[in-house]
């Protein structure tokens, strides 16, 4: 490790509780690799952390708040209760062979954890079992839970947790990411929402009778140029995608008489979401009549920014300097270097510091100091949801080369092999060891949700999930 100053005794038990254990998760986030399920789907992998908490001693909450492959794990009793989030949800299209340094799909098409999940919920494991073992070990009293939580992919799985009151008496929430640096995430998050839209037409002979046809492509297509022009009036922060879900067919000779497409928007301020809702369903509603197709607007699924805590930031940042950052062998380096290989150059240096110019893998942590001014990334997380409610901290670790995308199969590639189960192994570290703090400092939890209570001081959580909707897949998945 790089980087280490003096480690304590209580860090360094910890770090040696997960290395005792390291090929048990390894196992286990090779096979949610495998596994490959993406949101709501996640039943075999919800299954495996069920079986692995049961047999280390926690007690398992099965479909957790009602939701099919939520879970909750628990042990100890009373307060102060720390919560671990963990996921384990994959992407569709981003099939991929592990340690291939080249595009090389198992199954083309088929799902892959372009994102890392598999390390973050299995990272998430070895912190709650190493918090457990040494809870038991030093009579600690209060109480560690694993939560298990699907569809972070566009599924908002934590604000339907969040809804159905798993958050209720936690006092503080820790979790990582995989990525491409080692540091301690002190930004917000952008909010968000997803949102189908599906217009119904007529069909008709395309060349005979096309004026008998009204065509619900043509208003996917209207909505989309209207949504193009809307861009220039919102805040140069929000942010719109879309997905063209369904096209009415195949056929160019038949007026389409269905047709569909899935909106995300973002903003950096979830009271900001209601404003640009409603004018994206106006710029549907325009594209519906200039067509005279019929309109349904289906709200499928969205999550809050995240309220940032430098309490617990700076308690994890202090157990990430004892623990320093993982260490990759020459073989590693070398797989890195071919990885880059396949990037561009602006790929290479997007958001590259300077310090790490002319490496392929971070071998330091990112200085850290405490801002008055909180930044927004222009990501978006339902962990953002769980924040609101109770005070909650995120790091970023090392697990693939420098410049890798997530989202990409470079990354389904590495979190697969070596390079990502050494960045799973130390953020079971460095999040175990920030857990134990909390639990043997109720002080600080306090100072934690006091600063809470100032973030908050003002504004009200909107919860982005409306009232009777139910989670579930992708449409049409």
């Amino acid at each position: 490790m790089t980087d280490v100053q003096h480690i304590s005794d209580r860090v360094q038990e910890i770090a040696d509780l997960i290395e005792n254990q390291r090929d048990l998760f390894i196992k286990v986030s090779n096979q949610i690799w495998e596994y490959a399920e993406t949101r709501y789907e996640e039943r075999q992998s919800a299954a495996l952390f069920a079986e692995v908490l049961e047999q280390e001693g926690f007690t398992v909450q099965r479909e957790a708040g009602g939701i099919p492959t939520a879970l909750v794990g628990s042990y100890g009793q009373g307060k102060p209760v720390i919560a671990v989030l963990a996921e384990y949800d994959a992407l569709s299209g981003l099939s991929q062979k592990k340690g291939e340094s080249r595009k090389a799909p198992i199954v083309s098409g088929a799902n892959g954890h372009g994102c890392g999940h598999n390390l973050l919920g299995s990272g998430a494991l070895a912190a709650a079992v190493a918090v457990r073992q040494y809870m038991e070990k030093h009579k600690l009293p209060g109480t560690v839970r694993l939560y298990g939580c699907p569809a972070e992919e566009g599924g908002g799985g934590k604000g339907f947790m969040v809804k159905n009151g798993l958050f209720a008496d936690v006092d503080a929430a820790v979790t990582w990411h995989p990525g491409t640096t080692s540091h301690i995430m002190s930004t917000s998050s952008l909010a968000t929402c997803q949102v189908y839209y599906r217009f119904k037409g007529r069909s008709a002979h395309a060349g005979g009778d096309a004026h008998l046809g009204r065509s619900a492509l043509d208003a996917v297509e209207l909505m989309n140029v209207g949504c193009n022009y809307l861009r220039e009036h919102i805040i140069s922060d929000a942010r719109l995608h879309y997905a063209i879900t369904n096209t009415g067919g195949l056929s160019p000779n038949v007026v389409q008489s269905e047709a569909e497409v899935l909106y995300k928007m973002r903003v950096p301020r979830s009271e900001q979401l209601a404003d640009l809702y409603e004018r994206i369903c106006n710029v549907a509603k325009g594209a519906a009549l200039m067509t005279g197709t019929e309109l349904e607007i289906i709200f499928d699924s969205g999550s809050s920014e995240l309220i940032v805590n430098r309490t617990l930031e700076q308690v994890m940042h202090e157990q990430f300097i004892q623990l320093g950052c993982p260490v990759f062998d020459e073989t590693e380096q070398q797989f890195a270097s071919e990885i880059r290989a396949t990037l561009s150059d602006a790929e290479k240096n997007h958001n590259l510091p300077q310090e790490l110019s002319g490496k392929v893998l971070s071998d330091r942590l990112e200085p850290y100091e405490v801002k008055q001014e909180i930044t927004v990334a222009m990501g978006s997380t339902d962990v953002g949801d769980v924040s609101w409610n109770v005070p909650t901290v995120q790091s970023w670790i090392t697990s693939m080369a420098l410049g890798t995308a997530l989202h990409s199969w470079q990354a389904v590639s590495q979190v697969g092999m070596s390079i990502g189960h050494k960045g799973m192994l130390h953020a079971g570290k460095v999040i175990a060891a920030t857990a134990v703090e909390l639990l043997s400092t109720p002080e600080v939890l306090e100072q934690a949700k006091e600063e809470h209570t100032k973030q908050l001081s003002g504004r009200s959580y909107i919860c982005p999930i409306p009232d009777g909707l139910i989670p579930g897949p992708v449409r049409g998945a």
